[in-house]
């Protein structure tokens, strides 16, 4: 799209994926009693409303997934909720309901609709597939919300009893498409900015480690469906990472993932977070993506096989890097005689000595022969070292691993 041609163009926040609670590789604030990295995800956001404040925006669209959990503490919610209320007190603020805000048991209300049930000033629930007419000092625009698919979708098709779940998914991405259309149609002839907003996965779409916190199976939506012209802006949830679907396109808005404002996890590591400032007009919008200065996570990767003094080798490849703040994984690879000589704990201090702010692993990847890798006496081992062990014998890539490791870390804690 070109360049605003209105002088007074509608200013637009968008962002999405906050995931309140998000807790891995943090410790507990002092002054908070909060996981530090749940007041990463808080900080951003504060952040985030101090640019919309300076900017004087007129709309935000938060474009789902609030919290971690379906059933967030209630100390996440107020947090979150001091947040929306800044929001609220500068302009209308719409928020859709994500995957990660649905209820498990059909019926109950979602972790957001206390915004709709308390009829709290400013805000707009998107719990249904709606075009809403809102009201902004800059003038009114047209919002259609489109939550995530599933539980309100199913309800709309018969599927017969004997349906697989490929056919369940195929007729429940038919339905999708034919209500997103349903949508555009509503909204055709409306003189007015036009914003679709939506949680889901669009296809050609670049995946990010979202996947590890999926709830439940995904719904594609086709991009032709979306990017059309009947919109000026298309403001997405769902996906990490940040990304327009259109960019370059003269013949179709802005389709565009806002991504989350933090990093989740190492798969998160190279990319960068933040949120979007859009300056919307009927027919001509303009948009920007804000960085958000958040925690950088570093993976250290060292090969000491051979060396005479490998924990040598290790310090020096700390001190070669900016650890300041980060959360660091450090992958050391060895062979047994290396690996019997590392001074495991003067690395983690080394570490800590640098400025990291989170030690998440020190994994060691020693080579052996195949014969010796699951180890002679199994029977001592931990669950999570018995993991490692079977995937070290399967060849799995070692970033890979820490990532498996970290899950069954907390799915073993979450066990006991």
């Amino acid at each position: 799209m070109t360049d605003s041609a209105s002088s007074d163009p509608i200013r637009m926040l968008h962002f999405a994926d906050t995931h309140i609670g998000m807790e891995n590789y943090g410790r507990t604030d002092p002054e908070t009693g909060l996981s530090s990295r749940v007041m990463d995800f808080l900080k951003r956001m504060e952040e985030m409303i101090d640019y919309a404040r300076t900017h004087d925006v007129d709309l935000v669209v938060f474009a789902g997934d609030a919290f971690k959990s379906r059933n967030p503490s209630p100390t996440f919610q107020r947090e979150f909720a001091y947040r929306v209320q800044d929001l609220a007190r500068m302009a209308p603020v719409v928020l859709l309901v994500g995957n990660h805000d649905l209820p498990m048991i059909e019926k109950r209300a979602s972790s957001i609709e206390i915004y709709d049930t308390l009829n709290v000033p400013n805000t707009i629930l998107g719990r249904d597939y709606a075009v809403h007419e809102i009201e902004t000092k800059r003038g009114p625009v047209m919002v259609a919300t489109a939550p995530y698919p599933v539980r309100s979708l199913l309800r709309e098709i018969d599927t017969p009893h004997a349906s697989t779940i490929a056919e369940i998914d195929a007729l429940l991405e038919q339905q999708l498409d034919r209500t997103l259309r349903a949508l555009a149609d509503q909204v055709t002839g409306i003189d007015r900015p036009r914003v679709l907003t939506g949680h889901f996965s669009v296809t050609g779409a670049v995946l990010g480690s979202e996947r590890s916190v999926m709830l439940g199976r995904d719904v594609m939506v086709m991009l032709s469906t979306i990017a059309d012209p009947v919109w000026d802006y298309v403001a997405l949830g769902h996906i990490h990472k940040h990304q327009c679907l259109t960019l370059g396109r003269a013949d179709a808005p802005p389709v565009v993932y806002s991504g989350s404002l933090e990093r989740i996890d190492f798969g998160e590591e190279g990319d960068e977070k933040g949120f979007c400032w859009v300056e919307l007009a009927r027919g001509s919008t303009a948009w920007r993506f804000i960085p958000a200065a958040c925690r950088p996570f570093v993976t250290l990767r060292v090969d000491v096989r051979g060396a005479g003094d490998p924990t040598q080798i290790a310090l020096e490849a700390i001190a070669r890097h900016d650890l300041d703040s980060a959360v660091v994984r450090m992958i050391i690879t060895a062979d047994p005689e290396s690996d019997l000589l590392l001074n495991e704990r003067a690395i983690q201090h080394a570490l800590i000595d640098a400025g990291a702010n989170h030690v998440a692993a020190l994994q060691r990847s020693v080579e052996r022969p195949a014969r010796l890798r699951l180890g002679a006496t199994p029977e001592g081992l931990t669950p999570v070292e018995l993991l490692e062990r079977y995937l070290a014998t399967k060849e799995v890539p070692a970033d890979r691993v820490s990532l498996l490791l970290d899950h069954a870390r907390e799915i073993f804690e979450q066990e006991d």
